[in-house]
């Protein structure tokens, strides 16, 4: 089954008539995990990273209660979205991005199911973060809308994913130290959640829509009246992606 974690501006799958909500318990959370079945044809399960009201910020999101609820409802592929700030060329607002890469910079989560009380370890290989296959459908997905509308919302088939602490921005020498690490966007959420969805053993596929330039590419400072107005639309957007990947 597929699960779609939804990040900032994208709080519910939007099947209102083939809608049901269930609450998930798991053993990494005092309360239950909110998911909703959305069941067609193809069901498919989805998760509000942040809550349905945006009130969890990204270093507090229970990334191990939510993969252990999307593993118990039988998802074995996830596709996340996330909103991000370009760093590289071809990454500004608007801007829709496969990446292939990241590089963690956060600090202090839970970022493994394995522990001393549970008496197991599980190295897992993380060389590739991202499921190829999963990515591929995506680039599928986006070109075939692009196609159908006659329009061509700017897609970039890779990239390095920097994933920062927050829920501050960066600012503009730390952007610029990590351009020089090689990053291509910036966001919050995609770790711990990839490593989680490794060890789970659920294929996992990141979309990530550019919502801004990151601090310091341009010299005004980042609004987030700016940031709103182009979410709401990339976000029209990728629900299009979405029900064209579940269609395929």
């Amino acid at each position: 089954m597929l699960g779609i974690i939804g990040g900032s501006g994208f709080y519910s799958a939007g099947y209102k008539e083939y809608l049901r909500h269930i609450k998930i318990g798991t053993e990494y959370s005092d309360a239950p995990v909110p998911i909703e079945l959305i069941e067609i044809e193809q069901p498919f399960v989805f998760l509000a990273r942040h809550g349905a009201d945006h009130h969890i910020p990204p270093h507090e999101i229970n990334y191990r209660a939510n993969i252990d609820a999307l593993r118990q409802t039988g998802v074995t592929e996830i596709i996340a979205i996330n909103a991000v700030g370009g760093i590289a060329e071809g990454t500004g607002p608007g801007s829709i991005i496969i990446p292939d890469q990241l590089i963690d910079y956060t600090y202090g989560r839970q970022s493994t199911f394995c522990s001393q009380r549970k008496q197991f370890v599980k190295h897992v290989d993380f060389s590739f973060p991202f499921d190829r296959c999963l990515s591929d459908r995506l680039i599928n997905a986006i070109d075939t809308i692009n196609d159908e509308s006659g329009a061509s919302r700017p897609v970039v088939a890779e990239g390095v994913y920097g994933v920062t602490q927050g829920p501050r921005l960066e600012t503009a020498a730390e952007i610029q130290k990590m351009r020089r690490d090689g990053c291509d966007i910036v966001g919050m959420t995609a770790m711990p959640e990839a490593v989680l969805a490794r060890e789970a053993d659920i294929k996992y596929g990141l979309v990530a829509l550019s919502v801004n330039w990151a601090a310091g590419i341009l010299p005004t400072e980042v609004t987030m009246e700016e940031i709103e107005a182009v979410m709401a639309d990339g976000n029209q957007f990728l629900r299009r992606v979405l029900a064209q990947v579940i269609r395929a």
